[in-house]
């Protein structure tokens, strides 16, 4: 199971996430659970990087894959831009969830 944590602010701004586990939903490379959230998670951390003036610490596991954190810098917590990415990726993995419980659970942790 892919467990989701999604960090958020006093005021409820997602300040980050993490990403941790597999989906055992198939086989290795045929794991559609698996590759939705990692092009989820990959295409929000791309596009924050890209798109928005926002900074963020990012941190990766090794070969094996399976998971991915990245929380925003402080002073960025509250950007526009950054929030509304988040929100979609927020957005789409809160519908995966829903259609894939035993495959993906979601926790908010206000921090």
């Amino acid at each position: 199971m892919i467990s989701v944590d999604f960090f958020l602010n006093k005021d409820g701004a997602i300040r980050g996430f993490q990403f941790e586990g597999h989906a055992g939903a198939g086989e290795y490379g045929y794991d559609i659970v698996c590759s939705a959230v990692s092009a989820l998670s990959i295409s929000t951390v791309n596009a924050v990087e890209s798109l928005t003036k926002a900074s963020f610490e990012e941190e990766e596991a090794d070969e094996e894959g399976g998971f991915l954190k990245v929380i925003l810098s402080p002073q960025c917590e509250e950007d526009h831009d950054a929030q509304l990415l988040m929100k979609a990726l927020h957005m789409g993995i809160s519908q995966m969830a829903d259609s894939y419980p035993e495959n993906l659970r979601i926790r908010h942790i206000e921090r």
